[in-house]
């Protein structure tokens, strides 16, 4: 099982995860409802295509741009589509449970 938290509170939560590139893709519906919101921000990977952005809502913080997810990936990266990483770099924690 692996989980993403920030601040004790468990985002995300699931043993159906995508590796990739040094981040666990979760499938949406394993992501806490009501967690994420859309962001502007897109960026471009040159192999996996376009990124939409979220910011996090939890235990009443903002986390902006915190996860991400490739709706329509190029057919590389077919795996993750439709799934959400989590930016570590902002507090977030990945890791497996036991």
């Amino acid at each position: 099982m692996i989980t993403a938290t920030f601040q004790g509170h468990t985002i995300a939560s699931s043993a159906d995860t995508v590796y990739l590139e040094g981040n666990h893709y979760f499938p949406r519906k394993a992501v806490e409802p009501g967690a994420l919101e859309e962001s502007w921000v897109r960026t471009l990977c040159f192999w996996k295509g376009i990124a939409r952005y979220y910011h996090i809502r939890i235990n009443g913080s903002r986390l902006p741009n915190a996860a991400w997810s490739y709706p329509r990936p190029s057919p590389l990266a077919r795996r993750i589509r439709n799934r959400i990483a989590f930016e570590t770099a902002a507090g977030i924690i990945v890791r497996e449970q036991s």
